[in-house]
């Protein structure tokens, strides 16, 4: 295992230095969910939620989110975005499953440094929000599963993590 890489040599948290690392094309794709009763997701799939549009505003939220990241995590780069999507699946509750809205946030740039934490900070924004938007009816939801599912760009390569 590596190294942290927020630290410096005697132990002090620092903003790595990525001044001499390449511009590459650099993609952070993560996922989760947001498990809620039936009716709440009727309601969002209806798009009769008394709120408005949970997803487009949810959509909004994260890319919004996004843009900040730099702002929320203390070590982060602010980042020029080439791209920052979000999809939303309406999983109706299953034999297998309980009701869920899944999103994934897709993140892109060119530069020295990835995207990783933009699209995790995307997706748990973009998830907070359907939270938000609907709590009045289900208190009850639980965001879950959140994690980075790929990451391409830069000397690492690719990373990909669909388990």
């Amino acid at each position: 295992m590596s190294a942290l890489t927020h630290f410096d040599d005697q132990g002090q948290a620092h903003m790595v230095d990525v001044a001499a690392k390449a511009s590459t094309h650099r993609i952070g794709i993560a996922g989760g969910r947001i498990a809620m009763l039936p009716a709440t997701l009727a309601l969002i799939e209806s798009g009769t939620a008394k709120k408005g549009d949970v997803l487009g505003v949810a959509r909004i939220a994260g890319i919004m989110a996004a843009k900040k990241t730099s702002d929320l995590i203390p070590l982060c780069h602010p980042l020029a975005l080439t791209r920052v999507a979000l999809e939303f699946a309406i999983c109706p509750a299953s034999a297998t499953q309980i009701s869920h809205v899944f999103c994934t946030a897709t993140v892109e740039t060119v530069g020295p440094t990835g995207v990783e934490m933009e699209a995790l900070t995307a997706l748990q924004v973009a998830l907070l929000t359907i939270y938000d938007m609907c709590k009045a009816v289900d208190r009850g939801m639980t965001i879950t599963d959140c994690k980075l599912l790929e990451k391409h760009g830069g000397k690492s390569g690719s990373f990909i993590n669909h388990t």
